[in-house]
């Protein structure tokens, strides 16, 4: 699939980052060691030059794994020695793009969770990437019980919205804004597996009033019946994880479903998808936590059997969740100038908008702030579905 690349290519391309535009622009002298990495490992920034195709990375057998290792052995070792003999000026212009890589890497780290999951799922093994923790709940035996979904009601408001300027943030998250946002209701918790199999069951991909006219072309074109990764066996739903191959457990948030699929299911609910506005305001004074990738489950939690405590839960962690608002820049946003400036930038057209992150995601990544994004169909992401409504 051309959205998946080689775990070597992610290695390699986190490192051609720090190359090009820490070394090749402060480091005096500094001359790479193999300058066709440059095309290589370039993803999409054309003003940085020319670059390889997306869709052939995974055709490449050289670099070797090794060699990619190297390199980045190579380039840190460099950035080690810059940094040390850098004095205070040259540090200050360095640090902001020092900071972006970090964060850049741990974007990669999260593609290579999702990326390697999907390039075994095409495996008729079903190879196991990491056996699940002790403990936790029976691979075997699904669960159907799940507390009854239930809605949080918010007053409209006017808030700030976007990143307050403490500390990092990305481009997109600002600038810092004031919104109106009208009286909605936001669901408890994200949408269950066991409620997505009844919309299913509900011939849900097959009746075009729940579907985007592009998204019914998609569901048809592409043949989907379920989300990625499951498969109807002996009249059971199983799907494939990272540990392995297993019935769906009804009491998970369901994952691996495209935007269309999930406007298409809240509209099957008589509910719909929320703003990015409204998802940041109920945000606000809720906690960063929750199921990521550090807990080293590569899997969405299952949700609590029971609770009405008129709570919102599971906001950040276990899956990114759709919002119905277009991926546009906030007022008064203007792109960096340079390369670096079309880091998210050049992406504000024809995707939506994700939050909260997911059990690929690192805790020390999010923001209530962060603005993921994607096409409409893509689901090869930890994506899912919490439901919104307006007032009765």
């Amino acid at each position: 699939m051309p959205d998946v690349s080689p775990t070597k290519w992610h290695i390699a391309h986190t490192t051609w980052f720090f190359e090009t535009f820490i070394l090749k622009k402060f480091s005096p002298g500094y001359r790479p060691e193999i300058p066709q990495y440059a095309y290589l490992f370039n993803s999409y920034y054309n003003a940085a030059g020319d670059m390889h195709r997306r869709d052939l990375r995974g055709l490449i057998s050289r670099p070797t794994v090794r060699e990619a290792q190297r390199y980045r052995a190579s380039v840190d070792s460099h950035i080690d020695n810059l940094l040390s003999s850098a004095d205070e000026k040259l540090l200050d212009e360095i640090e902001p793009i020092l900071i972006l890589g970090f964060h850049h890497e741990q974007q990669h780290q999260e593609l290579l969770v999702t990326d390697i999951k999907h390039v075994f799922a095409q495996n008729p093994l079903y190879p196991v990437f990491r056996t699940p923790k002790t403990g936790g709940r029976s691979s075997a035996t699904p669960v159907s019980q799940s507390s009854p979904l239930q809605f949080v009601d918010f007053d409209e408001a006017t808030v700030e919205i976007g990143h307050d300027g403490l500390g990092f943030a990305y481009d997109n998250e600002g600038p810092r804004h004031r919104a109106l946002v009208p009286a909605f209701s936001l669901a408890t918790r994200p949408v269950t597996n066991g409620e997505y199999i009844a919309f299913i069951e509900d011939n849900g991909y097959g009746r075009p009033e729940f579907w985007l006219s592009l998204g019914w072309m998609t569901v048809n074109d592409q043949r989907w019946r379920a989300p990625l990764y499951w498969t109807k066996h002996e009249g059971a739903w199983w799907n494939f994880t990272l540990s392995g191959f297993r019935p769906v457990d009804e009491s998970e948030p369901v994952t691996h479903v495209s935007y269309f699929e999930a406007d298409a299911y809240a509209n099957w609910a008589g509910a719909r998808l929320p703003t990015e506005f409204e998802w940041e305001r109920a945000a606000l004074d809720y906690p960063i936590e929750g199921n990521f990738v550090e807990d080293e489950n590569f899997h969405p939690r299952a949700l609590p059997v029971s609770g009405d405590d008129r709570r919102l839960h599971r906001m950040f962690g276990d899956i990114w969740e759709w919002t119905r608002s277009a991926y546009s820049p906030y007022p008064g946003y203007r792109a960096a100038p340079g390369a670096l400036g079309e880091y998210n930038g050049k992406f504000m057209c024809n995707q939506y908008v994700l939050r909260g992150g997911s059990c690929a995601t690192s805790r020390t990544h999010i923001r209530r702030t962060y603005r993921n994004f994607f096409q409409p169909e893509k689901r090869w992401q930890f994506t899912g579905i919490r439901l919104a409504r307006d007032p009765q």
